[in-house]
């Protein structure tokens, strides 16, 4: 970036923090579409590489909570959106987020950056602070640390979000799909005013070019206000479900609830307990101001029904570019695959097996990378999905988050309880394992060529224990090894071995990523 004079076209020199997340990955395509220039600053710069917008933006290592890396990110910077939390990492999270908050404002006065925007969470009215849920308090006290920065700030403020992949969508979706009679906390009768996810991302490109004199929260909310009954019940009927009978059971604490939520939807209760702690308020829009700084357009904000319509769309046609897993699992390393042995002064055990495949490299590397969610792990499914339930019940994300798209991997997807960690296309695919463990895993798959119709796979499972319970942990399970990573290996090469459903007749392959898609 230069240092005067803004992006390319007149636009703005912007710094995107959160950009491996799920509206910070769906922020950066919408300011470069609007000529502005971005800057990404990412822990793991690695992660966005694949990402369609990567050679459009600048990416810089950091972190949020490391004040050097922060500055030097936010050098020449017009712009700097604030779109980080410490959601889910333990008890000391609102310590963690005001502590970053801190830096970053801090910095960003230091930097001379003309305007910081937030996404935060909307309060309800009359509520003091001291009494909302940990996650709401938090979210509150780094607006108020940010507009306190001495930058121009803007706070937007939005309390459920609807857009394909979001985790306050995805937990509407399957307990309303899932459940046709439904037992529920009593929060389901509390009233919300959602916001589909184009309208915040509008919001969010449109405060950059406030007035400098602007300094304040705006709440955002789309133009319907809603009991979680009535959106599960209105969900159904646009998803042509049969009506869905819910029974409010006031006993059920947040607590409880959470895990409730993490026992039916793909969230794991490390993320359902805040969002349905937020749900004990009313969150209702108290003013609409930031329609006259940043116009809604024609037809107004979006609609929860033309909202959850759009948003099932784009799951239907494989067009979700970011999910709520987007971002890495709170504490879930992210330091690359150890080679040596002896890393950290301790052991890494090894389960390596290898087959000969009568298919071309390129069928076998498809079957590889369409490897998980509904496709599976070719392998004794009994125990993949009992260590997926053993894991939902430790608090972990368990089996069902699935994948973003069906076909298509990058560095960074959510794979199930696996993040992809490396992709080289048409070669390996290294998965790091996300799920609770007494020490660090991975599995890694690759495809050799051996001539044009023959490749050779190879698969590797790699674990560095904690500690002698890790050590313990992985003799446990070392005489399974032959039945889950054996009988995975043969059922890969079977499956490669297999025509493609696109080389029968009539069959087809369908390319998921449209030049540009809507934004739901």
């Amino acid at each position: 970036m230069n240092a005067h004079g803004g992006g390319k076209d007149g636009g703005l020199r912007c710094l995107v923090t959160g950009a491996t997340g799920y509206i910070g990955g769906r922020l950066v395509p919408e300011l470069l579409s609007a000529g502005h220039r971005v800057r990404c600053l990412a822990r793991t710069p690695a992660k966005l590489r694949d990402h369609p917008w990567a050679e459009d933006a600048e990416i810089v290592r950091g972190d949020v909570l490391d004040a050097e890396s922060v500055g030097a990110a936010l050098r020449d910077v017009d712009v700097a959106y604030y779109l980080v939390h410490a959601l889910g990492t333990g008890k000391d999270f609102e310590r963690t987020d005001r502590e970053a908050a801190t830096i970053f404002a801090e910095q960003a006065r230091l930097a001379g950056v003309r305007r910081i925007v937030y996404l935060g969470g909307l309060t309800p009215a009359g509520v003091p602070e001291r009494e909302l849920s940990p996650h709401l308090r938090s979210r509150a006290e780094v607006g108020h640390i940010l507009l306190a920065s001495g930058v121009p700030t803007t706070v937007l403020r939005a309390a459920v979000i609807l857009g394909s992949g979001s985790a306050s969508f995805e937990m509407l979706r399957y307990l309303t799909e899932r459940l046709p009679v439904m037992v529920t906390p009593s929060w389901v009768g509390t009233r919300i005013q959602p916001v589909a996810v184009r309208d915040v991302l509008r919001c969010l490109v449109g405060s950059a070019a406030m007035p400098a004199e602007v300094s304040r929260a705006f709440d955002l909310g789309g133009p319907d206000v809603l009991t979680y009954r009535d959106m599960m019940m209105r969900y159904a009927a646009v998803a042509g479900l049969p009506r869905r009978l819910v029974l409010p059971v006031p006993m059920l604490s947040p607590g409880l609830s959470s895990h409730w939520v993490g026992v039916v939807t793909p969230v794991p209760a490390s993320i359902a307990r805040p969002l349905t702690e937020s749900l004990r308020h009313e969150v209702v829009c108290h003013e609409h101001d930031i329609d006259a700084l940043v116009p809604p357009g024609p037809g107004g904000p979006l609609g929860f029904d033309d909202a959850v319509r759009l948003a099932l769309r784009r799951i239907q046609e494989a067009q979700v570019t970011t999910r709520w897993s987007s971002a890495s699992l709170p504490g879930a390393p992210s330091d690359p695959l150890p080679t040596d042995p002896d890393w950290a002064g301790g052991s890494l055990y090894e389960d390596e097996r290898e087959r000969l495949v009568e298919a071309s490299p390129a069928r076998l590397w498809e079957v590889v990378e369409g490897i998980g969610g509904e496709h599976g792990w070719y392998s004794f499914p009994l125990a993949w999905a009992v260590r997926g339930w053993l894991d939902r019940l430790a608090g972990g994300v368990g089996l069902r988050r699935g994948r973003r798209d069906a076909a298509h991997l990058r560095v960074g997807d959510s794979l199930d309880f696996w993040r992809v960690e490396e992709i080289e296309p048409g070669r390996l695919l290294r998965l790091r394992a996300e799920m609770r463990l007494p020490g660090l895993a991975w599995l890694e798959l690759t495809v050799e060529p051996v001539g044009a119709d023959r490749a050779r796979y190879r698969q590797r499972a790699l674990f560095h224990p904690r500690g002698l319970t890790g050590q313990a942990y992985w003799w446990s399970v070392a005489p399974f090894h032959a039945v889950v990573f054996g009988g995975m290996a043969r059922n890969i090469a079977k499956a490669a071995e297999r025509p493609a459903k696109s080389d029968e007749p009539g069959g087809a392959r369908v390319h998921p990523f449209p030049a540009r898609p809507e934004k739901g």
